[in-house]
């Protein structure tokens, strides 16, 4: 969330800020609750000072056999009133709380301006868009045709947006998603395997609740969440900790199954592996120093690159213009791979800045040369997401015969050079 602070001493920059975003965010009201806020603190501080003087005389009169009832009746007075006071305090900093929660982090000075992802701005673009001498297939008409996914059973047992992989698919599956871990922790990340279940503190930790919890999917009378993302649970491995600052920055990555109710995207994207309400991902997460966050920004999109580069699949690298951020996000870039049967660049991993947005939420620390503790900066993004570069390699690779070749990088974990045939 925001610092209250920051947010009551700059409210012009922030309107501002939260402006390029788009939609409306009234801030009167957080600025009138903080306001009461310190009005409450300040006269609940008084009475209680008052109290304790007061409390000091009567012992003093006591102990001279004098009469204290007349202070002892006032105390009792000011006791009611420190208890209304408190009892208001309360319900202004609850109030407070929610709607910081529900305001959207500040875009950095570097983010594009823009309404949407029409306004994005691409960075870079890697590797050659294949030309096919026939007509390519999609990738769910090559699973199909290969019989490695069962679309009718994963309907049956589940329901719309659910996958069966079996044989060959199950394998390249497994494969990709070893490919990447071994990939990222020879990079220098810590493999992490996380729950795939976290309670309603982790979710907000991390920005999810409680403005998006339509798009999460709940455990019923228990107060847990599936996973949306591994960023969910590995994030918050250090809520509530102070950091040690020669570690930093620290660097995860882990697998996990990811649930996404996909509220709002009813028509989108409802065939084949791109939108599913299951589906596995490679996460990474750093947690670094203010004065580095943006350096290790860079070097984790690059991370998340060099998965597409071992495997030879085309990209591109976009800036996610204001108005297209997440969230919580400060800054983003979207990595988008080559697919054809789209005709064009799809998602397939987003990497965020989150600067100090998520630490506070979560109250990650560490403690800095001189002794002081301050704020961590947080960071992820997909390395990859699983299903996605499944199809892609499918449908970048696939041959005139209904056969695809195996990317070089995969052979050792598929012991297969082509699938099908």
């Amino acid at each position: 969330m925001l610092d209250l602070r920051y947010v009551c001493d700059n409210l012009d920059a922030v309107r501002a800020g939260l402006a390029r975003r788009g939609g409306t965010f009234d801030l009167a009201d957080v600025a009138a609750l903080a306001a009461r806020r310190r009005e409450l603190l300040a006269l609940s501080e008084k009475l209680k000072a008052e109290r304790n003087a007061a409390s000091a005389e009567i012992a003093a009169l006591k102990k001279e056999k004098k009469n204290a009832d007349a202070l002892i009746a006032e105390m009792k007075e000011k006791g009611a009133s420190i208890r209304e006071y408190d009892d208001e305090l309360a319900r202004v900093e609850t109030t407070l709380s929610d709607s910081l929660l529900r305001i959207p982090n500040l875009p950095h000075a570097s983010v594009p301006d823009g309404k949407d992802s029409s306004e994005n701005r691409e960075t870079r673009r890697v590797g050659k868009v294949p030309e096919f001498a026939f007509a390519p297939k999609t990738h769910w008409d090559l699973g199909e045709a290969l019989n490695i996914f069962d679309w009718p059973r994963a309907a049956k047992i589940s329901g719309a947006r659910f996958t069966v992989y079996r044989g060959a698919g199950a394998r390249l599956e497994r494969a990709i998603m070893n490919f990447m871990l071994d990939t990222h922790t020879a990079n220098g990340y810590t493999e992490i395997f996380p729950p795939f279940m976290v309670n309603r503190e982790s979710m907000t930790g991390t920005g999810q609740l409680p403005k998006f919890e339509d798009d999460a999917f709940a455990v019923k009378n228990n107060g847990y969440f599936l996973v949306p993302t591994a960023e969910v649970p590995v994030t918050n491995l250090h809520r509530d900790e102070i950091l040690n600052a020669a570690d930093l920055p620290i660097k995860y990555c882990a697998y996990t199954a990811c649930f996404r109710a996909e509220a709002g995207s009813a028509g989108r994207d409802t065939r084949g592996l791109i939108r599913q309400h299951q589906f596995n991902k490679v996460e990474l997460v750093k947690f670094a120093r203010p004065e580095n966050s943006y350096e290790e920004l860079e070097s984790l999109t690059r991370d998340a690159e060099s998965i597409l580069e071992k495997l030879g699949l085309p990209y591109r690298v976009v800036a996610l213009c204001a108005g297209d951020m997440g969230f919580a996000s400060a800054k983003t870039y979207d990595i988008e791979v080559w697919m054809p049967s789209y005709n064009r660049y799809v998602e397939i991993s987003s990497c965020s800045d989150y600067e100090d947005f998520q630490a506070r939420r979560m109250n990650i620390k560490f403690k800095d040369a001189d002794g002081k503790n301050r704020l961590a900066h947080t960071l992820n993004g997909s390395g990859l997401a699983v299903g996605r570069t499944t199809a892609a390699v499918l449908e970048n690779f696939q041959n005139p015969d209904g056969t695809v070749t195996v990317p070089e990088a995969l052979r050792p974990y598929m012991g297969a050079d082509v699938i099908g045939g």
